[in-house]
């Protein structure tokens, strides 16, 4: 190749690399902007969510002394303190009692909430058997249940062995499963049970006879302030936020939820957590056997 075609060749290809170069730059600079914008989206939203926990923490709180005086109140009425009540007035008492135990749990579940969404609820396990935590559970909705046609039946938990768990938090996921039960079973009942599904894990159910929930609402279930459209779901107040809290607390514990349901069929909420707690989801993880 003569030396004049051999330098022109070479000055193209040191024009293209040139301007590839040039291209390289500019997209080098555009990516650069781009993450610029990515790390201030991000902040922007990290620091929306650290205020809406904050709102929803600081607000949660306030609504709990007008609800402890409104629960208060009508424990008073409901002892006949100052005389005693009409039957008419004994059902009015009764449905501020009901009405304002809605009112605290939803609270609390917002409160709930904005501790797990801000890192601020930690587990704190210890040995427990499970009979106990049915039987404190057995107590807690036995002055609820006022449908007679609804009946709660906790199951024998046969080989379920000891767990290394934080039993409060199981018993608040199983607590809200068969609150949301009640709330859409009209007839029948709702059974819970417990049985070990591996060396590792035990899985708990809380099975309904109520109303069911259609395929094609499962996906949303477990999101936060999601509702199923129906008629009786209309007739009742909640913020949608138990199912999803629950999913919170099964995760902070190793496990996981599911659902099985058809509509008009029932429906069958699940918790899978580990038989024993792992160290990275524990606050205090202890390594000794269980007694």
């Amino acid at each position: 190749m003569p030396a004049d075609e051999m330098a022109r060749t070479l000055a193209a290809t040191q024009a293209e690399l040139e301007a590839l170069r040039a291209e390289l730059d500019e997209t080098n600079r555009g990516v650069l902007a781009l993450y610029a914008e990515l790390d201030a989206q991000a902040e922007n939203l990290r620091q929306a969510t650290e205020l809406k926990s904050r709102f929803l923490a600081y607000m949660s709180h306030e609504f709990r002394t007008p609800i402890g005086a409104i629960q208060s109140i009508a424990r008073i009425l409901q002892d006949r303190v100052d005389g005693p009540l009409t039957d008419e007035q004994e059902k009015q008492v009764r449905f501020i009692q009901t009405t304002s135990a809605e009112f605290a749990d939803m609270v609390n579940d917002l409160l709930d909430l904005a501790k797990v969404e801000a890192g601020r609820i930690e587990v704190s396990p210890g040995w427990f058997e499970m009979v106990d935590v049915f039987s404190a559970l057995r107590g807690m909705f036995k002055p609820v249940i006022t449908n007679p046609d609804v009946v709660l039946i906790f199951e024998e938990p046969h080989g379920v062995p000891k767990l290394f768990s934080d039993d409060r938090k199981l018993a608040q996921i199983l607590r809200n499963f068969i609150s949301n039960a009640l709330k859409f079973t009209q007839h029948g009942e709702i059974r819970v049970s417990a049985k070990r599904v591996s060396d590792q894990a035990v899985q708990f159910a809380v099975a309904d006879t109520g109303i069911g929930i259609a395929p094609e609402f499962h996906h949303a279930i477990f999101q936060d302030y999601s509702q199923i459209d129906s008629p009786i779901q209309k007739r009742l107040r909640g913020t949608g936020l138990g199912l999803s809290l629950s999913k919170r607390l099964a995760e902070l514990l190793g496990g996981e939820v599911a659902l099985e349901s058809e509509a008009h069929k029932g429906s069958t909420f699940y918790v899978t957590i580990p038989i024993s707690v792992a160290p990275a989801s524990a606050h205090v993880f202890d390594e000794s056997s269980p007694s």
